[in-house]
């Protein structure tokens, strides 16, 4: 059963001299209790997928060209701000990239996570403030840090902080946006271990934005696999770790060292992310691609399934050749 399900989601950021196509025809359907991991380089239109769904894109330059994002059944698109605010933080929650900028540094972070509290439940001051120390407490902080502030923390206890903030409401629906990136490997660990911990306990889906392949390994049911806007390849974890067919994903497997394999040196992809303001014609990885033929340089290939549960937007793949 889908909990959140994405239709041709197209993003645009406009101005007056140019027009970027960060994120251009995505499609993804997010199974209720489960974690669809997406993943690609810096600058694919992860992030920003992700504050589409929250109808958190900067306007008037970030503009919706077309799209439906269905949340038990309602199109989040064409609700109101104000409808807005009450599925932010209490249906619908994200950890942020940074957690120094999610933060407000003039604010205990124990007040923080009480506001979010007082927004979305009717509790009293009281309550709220109980309630805060709680989630301080299961995210591994002792309750008497309550009232020091975020610069007063270690970068893996604000990052925690911030989830205690995204689940104080028991939200359905959690975006995490690279929640470890700036964390070092033990700490990385513990955060993952515990956002799975309360996940299982609450029953919360998940969309997880990551590079990293091993922690979608370790975490994810679905994966899709983002390029230049458009997703390239999706599945379940299975399909996608042990039949990867799409050019970009072998060369992001490529790219990880492995303890099987006796290589010296590893096969990065050639090349850089395309100017999403001058995307290429046909495939938009095809300038990159040592596998592609006349056709990928002209025509658009869609999401094509050559197996349950596993769809690839390659011409050569679709048609058997690779």
């Amino acid at each position: 059963m889908s909990l959140l399900e994405i239709r041709n989601l197209s993003i645009h950021f406009v101005s007056h001299k140019q027009d970027i196509a960060a994120v251009n025809g995505v499609d993804l359907t997010i199974e209720k209790g489960k974690t669809m991991g997406l993943v690609g380089e810096t600058g694919a239109g992860k992030t920003t997928t992700a504050l589409g769904i929250l109808n958190l894109i900067q306007k008037p330059q970030g503009r919706f060209l077309s799209g439906e994002i269905i949340y038990k059944g309602r199109d989040l698109l064409k609700l109101s701000e104000d409808e807005m605010r009450k599925v932010r933080g209490k249906e619908i929650s994200m950890i942020f990239q940074d957690p120094m900028t999610a933060l407000n540094p003039i604010l205990p972070v124990g007040e923080q996570i009480a506001e979010v509290i007082r927004l979305h439940e009717k509790c009293s001051d009281a309550e709220a403030e109980k309630k805060s120390l709680q989630m301080l407490e299961m995210v591994g902080i002792r309750a008497e840090r309550s009232g020091e502030y975020p610069h007063q923390f270690s970068g893996g206890m604000k990052q925690r902080v911030v989830i205690a903030i995204a689940l104080a409401c028991n939200p359905s629906f959690l975006i995490a946006d690279e929640p470890t990136t700036a964390l070092d490997v033990t700490i990385q660990a513990q955060v993952l271990e515990m956002m799975a911990d309360l996940r299982n306990r609450f029953g919360t889906s998940m969309l997880l934005i990551t590079h990293d392949l091993g922690i979608v390994a370790e975490n994810c049911d679905d994966v899709a696999i983002m390029y230049a806007g458009e997703i390239i390849e999706i599945g379940t974890l299975e399909r996608i770790f042990h039949n990867p067919k799409h050019p970009y994903t072998l060369g992001l497997f490529g790219s990880i060292p492995s303890l099987d394999k006796d290589e010296d040196r590893l096969h990065p992809i050639p090349g850089l992310m395309p100017d999403p303001a001058a995307l290429p014609r046909g495939c938009k990885f095809h300038e990159r691609c040592d596998r592609a033929c006349e056709a990928c340089s002209e025509l658009i290939q869609e999401l094509v399934e050559i197996e349950p549960g596993h769809k690839v937007r390659c011409h050569r793949v679709v048609k058997g050749e690779i």
